[in-house]
């Protein structure tokens, strides 16, 4: 078991990191432009938005609520230490888990029971499906049977995961979790490392840069003058082929 501990959580994690960097690189510089989700709105909009939005809502939430606790475990720790604000946390990361878990089953179930999308369906595409599937119901058994999960992830895991960043890998709390957990930790580092073959690859390309540049003007067949106006609220600069 010590053997099996080892590689899991200490060759294992370098193994999906490496292939990670370098195929996520590989992939971007040679196909950049290539790299979608492969949208399938277009084919069936209707059950697929009730799939979609809960799933990638609580997706986002609950990888950004994971990275927090990663980076500042003693600030969870500190925040968990009311007993009001540990419940309520609990709840609100059940109740996104619950979320994803039902929007990634309706998703499932569109894919395998429409034609159009299943034109567009991929091997990997399914690969990735069972994992994620598998990983939200052993994250949401972890909720149910082992409670307070934040405060021990804050308090062994992140310990751990700094470990593996520092190139100094210490296991010695992992041993004795429970096999759940262990499965929850190889579950996430096989998605890791599985992200530059998949469509899980797209995130990282997302625009967010739109997110934060002025809003695009839209010219239509109106007035000529009026449009050019640098008065106006759609320019902030004076247009070039004034």
């Amino acid at each position: 078991m010590t053997a099996l501990n080892s590689f899991l959580f200490i060759a294992y994690p370098y193994i999906a990191i490496g292939v990670f960097l370098v195929g996520a690189i590989y992939r971007y510089t040679s196909s950049g432009f290539k790299v979608s989700a492969l949208s399938s709105q277009f084919l069936e909009g209707k059950q697929g938005f009730w799939g979609v939005v809960p799933f990638h809502f609580g997706i986002l939430i609950l990888l950004l609520g994971h990275l927090f606790v990663f980076l500042f475990p003693d600030l969870v720790l500190a925040f968990n230490s009311n007993p009001v604000r540990l419940i309520t946390h609990e709840g609100i990361a059940f109740t996104f888990g619950i979320s994803v878990l039902a929007g990634l089953v309706l998703l499932m179930w569109r894919r395998a029971t429409n034609p159009k999308v299943q034109a567009v369906t991929s091997k990997m595409d399914v690969v990735i499906e069972l994992i994620l599937l598998s990983q939200i119901i052993l994250g949401c058994w972890i909720a149910l049977g082992y409670r307070w999960g934040s405060s021990w992830f804050a308090a062994d895991l992140s310990p751990y995961l700094w470990s593996i960043f520092k190139l100094n890998p210490d296991i010695s709390a992992i041993g004795s979790l429970p096999i759940v957990i262990k499965l929850h930790i190889v579950g996430a580092f096989t998605i890791l490392l599985l992200i530059p073959f998949s469509r899980l690859m797209h995130f990282l390309v997302a625009p967010f840069h739109y997110l934060f540049r002025p809003y695009q003007v839209v010219m239509w067949y109106w007035d000529k003058k009026a449009i050019r106006d640098t008065r106006t609220a759609w320019e902030t600069h004076p247009p070039r082929n004034n």
